[in-house]
């Protein structure tokens, strides 16, 4: 999709971070947005900073855990702007945990937002997209946690690689369909400076957490470690505009360059699997810099 001005992009999560970069810089090529995110007062505070660039910029509240949310979302942007062209599934949460002390509210909570948060955007979306039969992009974001593993997340990083799982299907399938106008990208960032490790803000009620007395050592320890740390990321418009460009390449991977710890790591797992070896802990993970 190499033309992306006058085109219209829908973006969850969009109030901060990653999402609200992507809808300053798609907006900034001259596309116009509409923007979602679960989080009301954050939104329209998003939205009007977009606007101030001279972006055509429209908000609409929306869970993406709720296929119901989802779809209204896709009509109110029809009406809107009459067309959808790039959809950016881009919401996600964080916590931590060991595998086993992880609780069910945490695990339900997480696999709502960042798995069938991106089955309910594919499933409403691409339909669409099908029917128009223009030139279209879906933009699944994943992380580098998709590509691989870790203790004491495992929560978080299994909903990635299932976030990776799905693009992958999802590429595979547009491009069986002939003469198919619609590409598709999984977005695979690294550490990044985004508000995503405070994600509980966002926590339904019926799903609340134990008291932070009554949780487990382990994952109070891992969330006091990540409190803090997204500040140290790279700048979320950094990966708007490598998204932006893999939209118009029609390019499915968006990875962090060549020689990040991370890709190292992936690259170290891949190996492990392609050798059959039992797992190890390496790049960024293991603590080694390259």
């Amino acid at each position: 999709m190499d033309q992306v001005e006058g085109k219209v992009a829908v973006i969850t999560g969009a109030a901060s971070g990653i999402g609200r970069a992507m809808a300053r810089t798609f907006g900034k090529a001259g596309m116009r947005v509409a923007m979602a995110d679960v989080e009301p007062e954050a939104l329209e505070e998003a939205r009007r900073e977009v606007a101030k660039h001279g972006i055509e910029v429209a908000a609409t509240v929306c869970d993406v855990s709720q296929a119901d949310s989802v779809a209204t979302l896709a009509e109110k942007v029809r009406s809107a702007f009459g067309g959808i062209h790039v959809v950016c599934n881009n919401a996600g949460v964080f916590c931590g945990g060991t595998t086993w002390g992880t609780s069910l509210n945490d695990y339900e909570w997480i696999l709502n937002v960042n798995v069938w948060g991106v089955i309910h955007g594919i499933r409403t979306f691409v339909p669409i997209l099908l029917d128009q039969n223009e030139p279209a992009h879906v933009v699944n974001t994943a992380s580098m946690a998709g590509l691989t593993t870790g203790p004491s997340t495992a929560a978080y990083f299994m909903s990635k690689h299932a976030v990776v799982a799905l693009s992958e299907s999802l590429y595979h399938e547009l491009g069986a369909v002939p003469n198919c106008p619609i590409g598709a990208s999984v977005l695979c960032p690294e550490l990044v400076n985004t508000r995503i490790f405070k994600a509980e803000r966002n926590r339904p009620p019926h799903l609340k957490r134990d008291a932070e007395e009554d949780l487990p050592e382990e994952t109070k320890m891992v969330e006091a470690v990540t409190s803090d740390i997204g500040s140290s990321g790279v700048d979320p418009i950094l990966l708007a505009e490598r998204t932006l460009a893999a939209v118009r390449e029609n390019r499915f991977w968006v990875l962090p360059p060549e020689g990040d710890p991370w890709r190292l790591a992936a690259r170290q797992r891949n190996e492990g699997i392609d050798n059959a070896s039992n797992p190890v802990l390496g790049g960024v993970l293991g603590g080694e810099q390259n």
